[in-house]
């Protein structure tokens, strides 16, 4: 159903040359289709941010009201060349969210539109720097997270799921896919019974999760550790956001090479695009609105964080 668009964008982005020019021209058959590329230089070089809309029958985009849904491709890099060669571990949230568009745009083509519009976004970068990270090095970017949240993580989107790869660590030990808990404005709320259901429809399998901390749910570069940065997006909008972890039962660095499983990332695909067709139509919910509104007004807000918090002159 999916392995094919997954082929299509594993062989487009493995490749030095790659750009998001490149990957925009892979959308040139579907007129329907909207595809911008921008380019970012930041401290560290540059990278191509890539945004495609998918509009849906009864989107806003076309003066409905159908829920606008996000999907956004979450990594530090798709390769770390020179010092490593050819696609990185890292790339597999890129991949997932490009194939994830390409099977969205196909499905207009056939006939099979959403009610809502869908926004993907990701970047796309073959040579991004590395960085140390326990237990195992972590790919950097050549841009800081402030600057992905403002090209990635959209007003627009009313309810988002972060794909990122998720192997470099001791606490997920499953080959295959993971959701996390749903996050909303600094609150872990319980995990989609909705996902759950979708995921099990999707996978075929009883469906897995992970756990995340409060650390993980703050932004970058508070010296905190994180798991990664898969629910990055969280501190940059009020809609709720679901990590979907690319997993192994081993660790395996982000900036290893030959670790990206076709498998796999068509896993995070359908599962993607499934939620996709059941948010934008009103029949999955990431989280429950009655049990938000009754944790906020027992507990107050807990935007702050989303925030670089109190820094102490002394620490």
């Amino acid at each position: 159903m999916v392995l094919k668009q997954t082929l299509t964008a594993l062989d487009s982005l493995d490749s030095a040359f790659v750009n998001g020019e490149k990957v925009k021209e892979l959308f040139s058959q579907y007129s329907n289709v909207t595809v911008t590329v921008q380019t970012v230089t930041g401290e560290k070089g540059s990278t191509d941010f890539i945004k495609i809309v998918i509009p849906g029958t009864n989107g806003k985009i076309n003066g409905g009201d159908a829920p606008t849904f996000g999907i956004i491709g979450r990594l530090g890099g798709i390769g770390a060349r020179p010092s490593r060669i050819g696609l990185v571990s890292d790339a597999d949230g890129a991949v997932a969210a490009v194939a994830s568009a390409l099977k969205l745009a196909d499905m207009q083509v056939k006939g099979d539109s959403l009610k809502g519009d869908v926004i993907v976004t990701t970047h796309i970068c073959p040579d991004a720097p590395t960085r140390p990270h326990e237990p195992v090095d972590f790919m950097d970017s050549p841009v800081d997270i402030l600057t992905m949240n403002k090209y990635e993580v959209l007003p627009e989107m009313e309810a988002v799921l972060s794909i990122d790869t998720t192997k470099g660590n001791r606490v997920i030990n499953h080959k295959g896919i993971a959701i996390s808990p749903t996050v909303k404005e600094g609150y872990i709320l319980r995990v989609s019974d909705d996902l759950l259901r979708i995921m099990e429809m999707a996978t075929g399998q009883l469906p897995v999760t992970f756990p995340i901390t409060t650390q993980d749910i703050t932004p970058y570069g508070n010296d905190l550790y994180h798991i990664n940065s898969i629910l990055q997006p969280a501190v940059a909008t009020d809609a709720p956001v679901v990590g979907v972890a690319i997993t192994a039962q081993s660790i395996v660095p982000g900036c290893g090479t030959g670790a990206s499983h076709e498998t796999d990332i068509a896993d995070a695909v359908r599962f993607a695009v499934e939620v996709a067709k059941e948010a934008t139509a009103g029949t999955c919910e990431l989280y429950s609105k009655d049990e938000f509104t009754r944790i906020t007004e027992l507990y107050g807000s807990m935007k702050v964080l989303q925030t670089m918090g109190q820094k102490t002159a002394q620490r």
